[in-house]
């Protein structure tokens, strides 16, 4: 996990993480949120990744099969599983999320992070971007709470609306107005006549851009 926005996501519902817990993507890039700092309370941990590493305490591959997966794990069942930044590079998504529903606890907590608006970045391969739609269809085995489902911007502690928009930011008056931002209207109004005229050419067209963001979402297992 290697963004400040998820760390403060989780830091904010720290209270209701409870262990054991198991970080799904755990290995040390060199720009990872320490995510075992970030919840002190909670001292059974375990982190897994593919890859050997820092923050690694067992290689395993989570979308492998389950019958291999659960005695490697001693079949231990988890109170909290962390999945932030993962999902998009596994080839098959919908093996990984049905094994991590098989390793919560009923009443265990699920923290997923996953790219809507991402570039691409291998890890070593990138497959898939996600909506919080997409997202119920992973876990269907998981309530997922609407008050705890918001887009993280790339900008450090802004976090933007999960609505029809979606991180969507319009070259439109009118839509700004309608959101009761006449002023940010008024500047993409500008922004648009001067694509128009030439300077930002490269613009016109475009009715609007998505803003590089995160889902990140909390569901309980039923």
């Amino acid at each position: 996990m290697g963004d400040l926005n998820q760390r403060l996501y989780v830091e904010a519902r720290s209270e209701r993480f409870g262990g054991p817990a198991l970080e799904v993507g755990s290995r040390d890039y060199g720009s990872t949120q320490d995510l075992r700092a970030a919840l002190p309370g909670i001292t059974d941990w375990l982190g897994v990744d593919m890859q050997a590493g820092p923050g690694v305490d067992l290689v395993i591959d989570l979308a492998g099969d389950f019958d291999v997966i659960d005695p490697s794990l001693s079949r231990r069942r988890f109170g909290s599983v962390f999945c932030l930044s993962v999902l998009e590079h596994c080839a098959r998504p919908f093996d990984m999320a049905a094994n991590i529903t098989r390793l919560l606890e009923p009443g265990g907590l699920l923290c997923v992070g996953v790219p809507f608006a991402w570039k691409l970045h291998g890890y070593p391969s990138d497959y898939w971007r996600f909506t919080h739609h997409g997202v119920r269809q992973l876990f269907p085995e998981l309530d997922f709470d609407p008050v705890d489902t918001v887009l993280a911007s790339e900008r450090d502690r802004v976090f933007l609306p999960v609505d029809d928009d979606l991180g969507r930011i319009p070259f439109s008056f009118g839509s700004w107005r309608r959101r009761g931002h006449p002023l940010r209207g008024a500047a993409a109004g500008a922004l648009r006549g001067l694509a128009r005229l030439g300077p930002l050419r490269w613009l016109a067209g475009y009715r609007y851009v998505l803003a590089p963001s995160h889902l990140l979402m909390m569901g309980a297992r039923r």
